[in-house]
């Protein structure tokens, strides 16, 4: 059973990279792993107001939720990559695609995970949620929020299957995006001195950004990080005075560091200048056209080592390749954040090199997805 397993389950990926599915666009993708899942005879399967697909296997009290995005961030260099971007081919031992890493050969891990748990009769005592969830890229968290918020969903302990190099995830560093305006004063280009150029204001403020920046790589051990990454601004014409200019920072957090310490070192920043800033909010509609908007403060989290999540990763890996897996710490936000905060123990593991992430020929070894399919499978046995 295992080999034919494993065919279809890499098939099932390769069809899974061939399916567009920028966020807020997965419609036709959804509907592909629905019907997958029923063909595989989950116990449910169901599509939630926002557009998540999650099956259901078993129905006992210790539940399990394993969850996966399957929208993808867009292709716009196309032509320059050496495998064709949603060709789903495999060379070299390798799918390549985007979302091969980020994050569809985990889709298919963890769908046809399910179902090998079913086959084995692992769900005995258990009910095991396999979420296959959307907008991922752009709201981090909040599809799994709504998830759980209104599917009565409560799992016990949450798996997410993002990209770790085949490592235990015990946590990811949290993000901010921040916005900050300044005001200017328009006036006609021939006339600068009559106006208040908006973006010469925000120069003082870039060279503050980019010291504290500075002052944060110099930190030793776990450090947050901050870092301008878009800046605009307005002008009635290309030749009148910009009389307002916005800039956002990337603010990257470490554990312990909450909304009140970064309203603080804003605060401490900004000192001085008329500028103003928020925390950025996102706003959206899903592919079912449900209004979705994300805070853009997404904490930090993490599991300890001696948790009993984290010491059943361990056994179940421990036991399908002879050695412990190795530790690490996403340095990007996922869908953890929605988990951790409802205080449900969370921890990673997916396949692929995340670093390979949004990347022109993105590609993921099919050994490593063969792998995720059996430590998730796996793992179910260690409860």
């Amino acid at each position: 059973m295992a080999t034919v397993i494993e065919a279809e389950l890499i098939r099932f990926a390769q069809e899974l990279v061939k399916l567009r599915s920028y966020t807020g666009q997965e419609k036709e993708l959804a509907m592909f792993i629905k019907d997958k899942m029923t063909q595989l005879a989950y116990d449910q399967v169901k599509v939630d107001g926002l557009g998540n697909v999650f099956g259901v296997i078993g129905n006992g009290p210790t539940k399990i939720l394993f969850d996966s995005h399957i929208d993808t961030v867009e292709v716009n260099d196309a032509v320059q990559w050496s495998v064709g971007a949603f060709s789903g081919a495999i060379v070299n031992g390798k799918l390549y695609g985007r979302g091969a890493v980020d994050m569809k050969s985990a889709v298919a891990a963890s769908v046809y995970a399910g179902h090998a748990i079913k086959k084995l009769g692992l769900d005995k005592g258990k009910t095991i949620y396999i979420s296959t969830s959307v907008m991922e890229e752009d709201y981090d968290g909040e599809p799994v929020h709504y998830l759980l918020e209104n599917s009565g969903i409560r799992p016990d302990y949450a798996i997410i299957c993002e990209p770790s190099n085949s490592q235990l995830a015990l946590g990811h560093k949290g993000r901010a995006l921040i916005k900050v305006d300044v005001q200017g004063v328009s006036a006609h280009g021939s006339a600068p001195e009559k106006g208040v150029n908006a973006v010469y204001k925000m120069n003082a403020i870039i060279k503050r950004v980019e010291a504290l920046g500075q002052k944060f790589m110099g930190i030793q051990g776990d450090r947050g990080s901050l870092a301008l990454t878009k800046i605009d601004s307005d002008a009635v014409s290309l030749n009148a005075i910009p009389d307002h200019c916005r800039i956002y920072l990337d603010r990257r957090l470490v554990m312990g560091e909450d909304e009140q310490g970064l309203a603080q070192e804003m605060e401490l920043l900004l000192d001085g200048t008329d500028a103003t800033w928020e925390i950025h909010s996102v706003a959206g509609k899903s592919w079912k056209g449900e209004d979705i908007v994300l805070h853009s403060f997404l904490p930090a989290w993490e599991i300890d080592e001696a948790h009993e999540l984290t010491t059943a990763c361990v056994s179940a890996f421990e036991e399908l390749n002879g050695c412990k897996p190795r530790m690490t710490t996403w340095d990007f936000s996922t869908n953890g954040v929605a988990t951790s905060k409802r205080g449900i123990p969370t921890i990673g593991f997916g396949p692929g090199d995340d670093k390979l992430a949004h990347s022109r020929d993105e590609h993921c070894p099919v050994s490593a997805i063969v792998r995720a399919f059996e430590f998730y499978t796996n793992l179910v046995a260690h409860f």
